[in-house]
């Protein structure tokens, strides 16, 4: 079991993507590199910045990622679960479903308030925008597990890389925890695409 609150980092003005995410001692416990421009994403979290312990591994199952299903697999290969952007739902609201390996649904991951995630894009989307709307504009997403909350993801002031502290809100066993670890990484690195 990781140490919470997790704090989840990465660089805004970079080619491809590199996640840091360091439990509450400062202890870094994954570490995720998404490149550009790949057709059909296959996404690899380590332990370490090294990347020596693979912690899982996340395959799309189509290439464009419209409403692509995430396969979370674990190091062995063996089946973690699956991570769903929910399609035309998450154009206005985010939203990603997590089904366990037997492909039932368990758990949820949705913005609190779209507004605030609405204002942070066009932020954005002005030259410069981007370090403004990180001081102002800064979502939070509720990740539920089996109809209750068990994490809550906020979105830190910063200006030149985007923060995000994951909060533990109930109990999760050890197994559910490397999927909602998947679930929160593949929607921040999504969420980060879509602006």
């Amino acid at each position: 079991m990781m140490n919470y609150p997790l704090d989840l980092s990465f660089k805004i003005a970079t080619i491809g993507t590199r996640i840091r995410v360091t439990d509450a001692a400062g202890r870094q416990v994954a570490y995720a590199r998404k490149k550009k421009f790949r057709l059909k994403e296959d996404i690899r979290v380590f332990e370490d910045e090294d990347q020596t312990r693979l912690r899982f591994g996340l395959k799309a199952d189509r290439m464009w990622d419209f409403g692509a299903g995430y396969a979370v697999s674990a190091p062995d290969g063996h089946p973690v679960g699956v991570v769903r952007r929910q399609g035309m739902r998450s154009m206005w609201k985010s939203s990603y479903t997590l089904t366990d390996p037997g492909g039932r649904e368990v758990g949820l991951i949705h913005e609190e308030n779209p507004w605030v995630k609405v204002l942070d894009s066009v932020m954005e989307s002005v030259p410069g925008g981007d370090m403004l709307g990180g001081l102002f504009f800064n979502p939070a997403y509720l990740v539920e597990l089996r109809g209750g909350p068990v994490l809550r993801v906020k979105k830190e002031r910063s200006v030149f890389e985007s923060k995000f502290q994951i909060e533990k809100l109930a109990e999760i066993s050890a197994d559910e925890e490397d999927l909602l670890l998947a679930g929160v990484i593949l929607m921040v690195l999504l969420e980060r695409d879509r602006g």
